[in-house]
């Protein structure tokens, strides 16, 4: 802490003209050179789970404003009402790299409304679907947004790629239809129209999963408590029907960006489904559940370390991880505490897989909302063929990392393509949609 008053930081705060050196972290948010070095400050050992929207912090040798309610490790100084990001502008950032940006003092601030909050699924001029019951962390999603991580916004998307897909892929939908994905406790739904349906990842027990289903107008499909993995995902034949912002269906809740009206899903809400490809479905037939297994408990991951191997590299490759509750689709959060590392590098680029190490040591495996870029050091990264299996696990899991090459990575992915194209290629042939395309 600094042995400075409030009135002392302020005026050194607003003193200089600062440089934007990146946005990122998540969409909007500036990282800021120039800050005088008496206001240098170390970033927070463990990271808050939630800081205030237009909130200004320093984190190291840099400042910055983080645009809406985000987790943040750098420490607080003051508020701004500046509107940041605007989904709606482009490019959606207010600031572009390159940029000057010199800070004002004034006495109040007026949050200006939230400007994601008019884009309404207006699509929705008809109701399939009625929300009885949200479940948790029910949301609408897709394959992801990609040409926006400049402006600080985030791949995305489902969490578990290869089960979306086969879900979309059982209804003869195109592989990036809007579908639903809930976390561990499934939503009740009930059905304005027949239609058929795919069940795919974490599921309860007694429902089935990875074959086509019919439901009839009127019915209710209540989804229960999944038995196993943490991600279940619902399609329906056609597709959900929401707005793309940015190029993308899928919802990203802390900008409140995309999906349906980017939040996840409450009671009352009502879904709009869109035209099937496939008009006439065989419901007799499933895909064997050995294609996409859900992750043993403990569930190995493969990891490519980063740089010279440290303690903390080998604690990670050696240690048994366990799961902790305040895990969510930014990271999975562990339990452990590994020797942390010395150097605190600049901000960096930091991908969905990319596993960081913040001053409390205890590791954080960023998932598919992760920020697209952070300040703690970087131990490694979970290959790409991995991530749909890390995004099953759930509180109390155990998790071991292993070592691996880039070749192998390579070579793992390219399994899972073919894998895919191969059950895509029967799954055409079984909904004649092979025939059509000759």
């Amino acid at each position: 802490s600094h042995a400075i008053d409030g009135k002392t930081l302020i005026q050194l705060h607003t003193e200089p003209e600062y440089l934007v050196t990146a946005i990122g972290f998540v969409p909007g948010f500036p990282y800021l050179e120039g800050l005088p070095e008496t206001l240098e400050t170390p970033r927070l050992s463990t990271p808050r789970r939630r800081v205030p929207a237009g909130s200004v912090g320093i984190g190291g040798s840099q400042t910055g404003v983080y645009p809406f309610d985000t987790p943040g490790g750098w420490h607080l100084i003051g508020r701004t009402d500046t509107n940041l990001f605007n989904p709606i502008n482009d490019p959606p950032a207010l600031l572009q790299s390159g940029d000057r940006v010199r800070f004002h003092e004034t006495d109040s601030v007026n949050m200006a409304p939230d400007p994601t909050a008019s884009i309404a699924p207006e699509c929705v001029t008809q109701t399939n679907i009625t929300i009885l019951q949200p479940g948790l962390m029910t949301t609408v999603q897709d394959l992801g947004r990609s040409g926006f991580r400049s402006s600080g916004v985030p791949s995305g998307g489902v969490a578990d790629r290869v089960s979306a897909m086969l879900a979309n892929s059982i209804l003869g939908n195109p592989e990036n239809a809007a579908l639903l994905e809930y976390t561990i406790l499934g939503p009740t739904l009930q059905f304005q129209t027949d239609t058929v349906i795919a069940l795919t990842g974490a599921a309860d027990d007694s429902l089935a999963t990875l074959r086509p289903l019919r439901v009839r107008r009127g019915d209710t499909l209540h989804l229960g408590h999944a038995a196993k993995g943490c991600r279940g995902y619902l399609a329906v034949a056609g597709g959900i029907c929401v707005p793309a912002i940015l190029n993308s269906y899928s919802t990203y809740a802390p900008a409140k960006l995309g999906g349906y009206g980017g939040r996840p899903l409450q009671t009352g809400d009502q879904l709009a489904i869109g035209n099937p490809l496939v008009t006439s479905f065989s419901t007799t037939w499933s895909l064997n559940h050995d294609v996409v297994p859900l992750p043993a408990n403990p569930c190995t991951l493969k990891i490519l370390p980063e740089g010279p191997l440290s303690n903390a590299h080998h604690a990670i490759i050696n240690k048994p991880m366990h799961v902790t509750a305040q895990s969510d689709r930014m990271g999975i959060r562990f339990r452990e505490t590994l020797p942390p590392l010395s150097a605190t590098p600049l901000s960096r680029a930091v991908l969905p897989g990319t596993i960081q190490l913040p001053p409390d040591g205890r590791p954080i495996l960023l998932l598919c909302d992760a920020q697209t870029i952070g300040g703690y050091p970087v131990l490694g990264h979970l290959i790409a063929a991995d991530l749909p299996r890390a995004a099953q696990l759930r509180p109390g899991d155990t998790v071991c990392f292993s070592e691996t090459t880039l070749a192998e990575a390579h070579r793992l992915l390219r399994h899972q393509h073919n894998m895919l194209a191969t059950i895509q290629q029967g799954i055409n042939h079984t909904l004649g949609l092979a025939e059509k395309a000759e």
